[in-house]
């Protein structure tokens, strides 16, 4: 954590190389990440629409709540970003897994 408030958190995370994070949605808490450093790409599906996104320094998304996401590195250094949660964390039983558009590798 970066930031821990009343309102929402804030994190600084990083994603090695060749990484593909599980496919999830939230139930409560909303996302919003500023691209730092690297490249990657984000799939976000929800009722109306279904979207794949690159992640390249100084772009911002968000992720409403509802909305199935997975993240992955394309390419050839860590991607590293800032996210915001609002409301803040709630804990483990926030996000659950569900079919993603690649194989997650953790």
């Amino acid at each position: 954590f970066i930031m821990d408030g009343t309102t929402g958190n804030m994190i600084h995370s990083t994603v090695p190389t060749g990484q593909i994070n599980r496919a999830a949605v939230h139930r409560t808490v909303s996302e919003f990440w500023y691209i730092l450093e690297g490249t990657g790409e984000i799939w976000r599906k929800d009722t109306t629409e279904e979207r794949v996104t690159s992640l390249v320094p100084g772009i911002s998304i968000d992720i409403p709540v509802g909305t199935s996401f997975q993240y992955r590195n394309v390419g050839q250094a860590p991607l590293k970003f800032i996210c915001i949660t609002m409301p803040p964390w709630p804990g483990d039983d926030e996000a659950t897994y569900v079919e993603g558009a690649w194989e997650p590798t953790v």
